[in-house]
């Protein structure tokens, strides 16, 4: 197996077996991005192959600094937050007051949520409305604060917080609903 840096410069000499390797390779990891923000697994598809498509014609922009799978998934998410960025606009409510339990919302532990399958929670998240769904994700997974979120959406922080706590608030109910279906009880 070819080193990432090898790859990449096969890649760029127009080798096809290479991009079939680099496509083999971390396919797996950027379609796992692709659908927790995708609202579905046909979409998820389509921004998985939107993805590659931006790959290879930006590859020579990587410039071998730092992590290859990094510079993938920050791709992969941009993509993803851009194909939204309108979509969502009009999900978004201005919460410039803000709630008093938004912060609290934050700090909330989701330790719960490990006794529910990885598959079953992904589909929870999938069914959380857009602007939760984008919000949870990159505050979650991205691990990206408050104001990155804002700028990136092109939203307050407050309505970020706010759209976070919601987003866990859904969550929680549907995790303590498929526990009561398999009676296990939920942590306060």
């Amino acid at each position: 197996m070819r080193s990432d840096d090898k790859l990449i410069k096969d890649c760029l000499s127009g080798n096809k077996q290479a991009q079939y390797e680099l496509y083999q390779r971390f396919s797996g990891v950027l379609f796992g991005i692709c659908l927790r923000y995708a609202r579905n697994r046909a979409e998820a598809e389509d921004l998985l192959q939107d993805a590659f498509i931006k790959i290879f014609s930006r590859l020579d922009s990587f410039g071998f600094k730092g992590s290859f799978e990094g510079w993938l998934r920050r791709l992969v998410v941009n993509l993803a937050i851009n194909f939204r960025r309108d979509y969502l606009k009009q999900f978004f409510v201005n919460t410039e007051a803000g709630l008093p339990d938004a912060e609290a919302a934050e700090a909330s532990d989701a330790s719960d949520m490990t006794f529910i399958p990885r598959e079953k929670l992904l589909q929870m998240i999938q069914s959380l409305p857009d602007g939760y769904r984008m919000v949870f994700n990159m505050y979650v997974f991205e691990n990206l604060s408050h104001h990155q979120i804002a700028e990136l959406l092109e939203i307050s922080e407050n309505t970020s917080k706010t759209q976070l706590m919601k987003a866990r608030k859904r969550l929680r109910l549907m995790v303590e609903a498929e526990l009561a279906m398999n009676k296990i009880s939920v942590k306060s």
